[in-house]
């Protein structure tokens, strides 16, 4: 039987943690490693001794023990964190396949994951996953617990012409109409000597992605920016360590091309937008990006690119750990 786990580096609340905890024990997971990058004892206590998770809080005493020659042991970004995070749960796990994915990305499958897996050829080392990004519901009709998502074209140009039709005013500037990351993320075999784990891709013996699989029937479904205020709250912590870091490229150019030294990346886009509008403007912006209004899904439903899901996180908490966690 082929078995799978999950790590992820993890600085949320207790109850995005159950969250992410509940919804992927109840697909199957046969482990999950959970790296808690800031403490959270409430859902400490609650997965503490759970038979599938491994739940370790990244404090000094952990990052002493993982970097002992290095003088400032706990690497400052938390990318680096995550990397590290990821080749220690790839070095001690019992499963065949392991996914690096983050707390705010929920794996929906179409068909039960095991069987997924089992059908990759073995010289597949990997396999990706694409993504969904969420859309806000607010002040917008939607079925009880059915949540909006929006996904992209995978070929370049097919893209680039969709998303200028799509997002009118801010298309030309985004990739697929996306502010997170289209690259999906991927499972990796385990077992599998100088296999490094990143984000988005992993190395082998510097080879990228050996073997490279998809996994059409797996989707990442992505709460990047599903409300205003949650957007609005992580915006400054993004543009400064995160993914709209100002060293990151332009997102629109195609894949192997270098990007048009005047086109903005994110961080310099929403500055240009601040600048022009301040808040207002920002607001604006959401709302035409991540807003799932009756307008927006119509552009989105003629290009296929309108999803509705229900991810049932608060009755799959219920089930998972008890009434507590409704």
């Amino acid at each position: 039987m082929t078995r799978w786990g999950i790590v992820a580096t993890i600085k949320a609340t207790a109850k995005e943690i159950m969250s992410f905890a509940a919804h992927h024990l109840e697909l199957g997971a046969d482990e999950l490693h959970l790296y808690l990058d800031s403490p959270c004892p409430r859902a400490d206590q609650a997965l503490s001794g759970h038979p599938k998770v491994t739940l370790i809080n990244t404090d000094t005493k952990y990052w002493r023990m993982r970097r002992p020659r290095e003088e400032h042991q706990r690497p400052p970004m938390h990318q680096a964190r995550q990397f590290a995070n990821a080749k220690w749960a790839y070095m001690h796990n019992d499963v065949d396949w392991l996914f690096h994915i983050d707390v705010d990305e929920f794996l929906w499958a179409d068909i039960d994951v095991r069987t997924q897996l089992a059908a990759l050829p073995p010289e597949a080392l990997c396999a990706r996953i694409r993504p969904l990004e969420a859309l806000s519901t607010e002040a917008q009709e939607f079925p009880d617990g059915q949540l909006p998502f929006k996904s992209a074209a995978l070929e370049w140009d097919l893209r680039r012409r969709q998303t200028r039709e799509i997002y009118p005013t801010y298309g030309d500037f985004l990739n697929g109409g996306f502010l997170s990351h289209l690259a999906g993320k991927m499972a990796v075999r385990t077992k599998q000597p100088d296999m490094m784990v990143r984000i988005h891709n992993v190395i082998q013996n510097g080879v990228h992605n050996p073997g490279e699989a998809e996994l059409p029937d797996l989707t990442l479904c992505h709460l990047h920016a599903h409300t205003w205020d949650q957007w609005r709250k992580s915006l400054s912590y993004r543009r400064r360590k995160g993914s709209y870091r100002a060293e990151l490229a332009p997102p629109v150019a195609p894949p192997g091309t270098k990007p048009d030294p005047d086109a903005p990346n994110l961080n310099r886009l929403f500055d240009e937008i601040e600048a022009s509008g301040g808040e207002a403007a920002l607001k604006a912006f959401y709302n035409e990006v991540c807003l799932a209004t009756p307008e927006l899904q119509s552009r989105l439903e003629r290009f296929g690119h309108f999803h509705l899901r229900n991810l049932g996180l608060q009755a799959a908490r219920i089930r998972q750990f008890g009434q507590d966690w409704g």
